[in-house]
């Protein structure tokens, strides 16, 4: 359950940097510029996503402009599994998780 994101992976002009369009605006009309050595602190969309490229690993950098994120490779690293990190990022109940349901919420049906 949730929303899959629609990932196009675009190359760019200089080596080891990647761009992405998603489907989604992440920004809105600002940007976020997001480095390896620093931490994240805040949970909007585009910190959580920085999170999880960044513990994928072989990333030095990410920009996020609205819909266009700029991943910055490490030198020798691979664009393996970005793809699949970013369009899961509304995609809340995967393998595995239970849905939770309506008692879980405190609902109690009247008979």
């Amino acid at each position: 359950m949730g929303q899959p994101v629609t990932v196009i992976e675009k190359p760019s002009s200089q080596s080891g940097v990647i761009r992405f369009e998603i489907n989604r605006t992440l920004t809105g009309m600002g940007h976020e510029r997001y480095l390896a050595n620093q931490t994240i602190e805040g949970d909007r969309p585009p910190d959580e996503l920085a999170r999880r490229l960044f513990a994928r690993g072989g990333i030095e950098g990410i920009h996020i402009n609205s819909n266009l994120i700029t991943v910055t490779l490490e030198r020798g690293a691979n664009t393996e599994g970005l793809l699949e990190i970013i369009g899961s990022l509304y995609t809340f109940y995967g393998e595995g998780v239970a849905v939770p349901t309506h008692a879980d919420f405190g609902y109690v049906e009247e008979e």
